[in-house]
């Protein structure tokens, strides 16, 4: 039977190290010299592998981060560390095998659609390591991580039913999967909790790898007079920011997701972002290989009290004080647990 754990927002903190820049080839990753593990292997030795989804590597969003997250420990733990870019569903288990047949210590599989993937390569490997994220696999040597999207995005969903001026709000989704469906619903309840008038509209693309309809769903959102979009769509999510841009000085916005998008895409389009830590996640369970305390079988959810998620720093850029004075409200009665964000309609 699973075990479910929380991490201590001090034990996140501990590890919330500084990002470094992310790699542009379809894998990467160097040795150097670092420090004993409890595992009796120098840090030189210790090899962390990371398969993507279709976002693709440098998709400024979830798999970005989570590569970011790695490069991080690379450089200051002396680990090696790889990814393996997926194309399709057909790549997923090639992939996650060649860092077991590589004799890597851990290997991390990034999204929900790896869930079967893993499990399979999981169970047919019992002697290797194995993490994921937004996924439950329910074995031994398999660590487990979460996210309560739905709080973080009712906090976006404050913002945007705050600062609406044509009180027409949109949502684009990379493909309707329950995971993404936690943005969509948290959102909207967080647009309904201050403006129950507001009129709101979901779209969902084909895939996470789909610019062009990331794009094309916020062109007709735009054009029947939203104003402001909240995208949770990886590298489709890119095509919404193209078409901001094009209509940029119309008064259009996009709400960014999973890192904080106003560095890749700027303040002018970015109104702010939902933070999902997936950065802290991979280091924590990173990190517990490098000690030798990796917690196999366990499944772990951060949420708003965990600082699992959130929003950017950079929101005061474009969001008054008084509409953030009143999302840091919501987000204490959601933490208390006097407010509970929905994750179904």
């Amino acid at each position: 039977m699973k075990k479910a754990v929380k991490f201590s927002l001090f034990m996140l903190l501990a590890f919330s190290l500084v990002l470094a820049a992310c790699g542009n080839n379809k894998s990467g990753g160097t040795t150097s010299t670092g420090s004993e593990g409890e595992g009796g292997k120098t840090g030189s030795d210790i090899k962390i592998g990371m398969v993507t989804d279709t976002g693709g590597v440098n998709d400024k969003s979830f798999n970005q981060t989570s590569w970011e997250a790695l490069q991080a420990l690379e450089k200051e733990q002396g680990i090696k560390v790889q990814y393996l870019q997926s194309t399709g569903e057909a790549d997923y288990q090639p992939n996650l095998n060649k860092f077991v047949k590589g004799g890597y210590d851990l290997t991390w599989g990034i999204g929900f659609a790896l869930e079967k993937a893993l499990g399979e390569i999981a169970t047919q490997n019992p002697d290797s390591n194995f993490a994921i994220i937004d996924a439950a696999v329910d074995a031994p040597n398999v660590e487990s991580v979460l996210f309560s999207e739905n709080e973080g995005a009712f906090l976006v969903g404050v913002i945007a039913g705050k600062m609406t001026k044509t009180n027409k709000i949109g949502f684009v989704g990379g493909a309707e999967s329950p995971t993404i469906k936690k943005f969509e619903i948290g959102f909207k309840a967080g647009i309904e909790a201050v403006n129950p008038k507001a009129e709101f509209t979901a779209l969902y693309a084909s895939g996470f790898d789909k610019p062009d309809e990331g794009k094309a769903a916020a062109s007709t959102l735009y054009n029947d007079g939203v104003d402001i979009i909240f995208q949770a769509a990886g590298g489709t999510g890119n095509g919404v920011f193209n078409e901001a841009q094009d209509r940029k000085g119309q008064g259009v916005w996009v709400i960014g997701v999973d890192k904080d998008q106003s560095i890749d895409f700027g303040n002018e389009i970015t109104l702010t972002s939902m933070i999902k830590r997936v950065d802290v996640a991979i280091k924590t369970v990173s990190q517990q290989v490098i000690d030798g305390t990796f917690k196999g079988g366990t499944t772990t959810v951060l949420g708003l009290k965990e600082d699992g998620v959130g929003i950017a720093d950079t929101s005061s850029a474009n969001v008054p004080q008084e509409v953030l004075d009143e999302v840091q409200s919501y987000k204490e009665k959601i933490v208390s647990g006097e407010i509970t964000v929905p994750t179904v309609k």
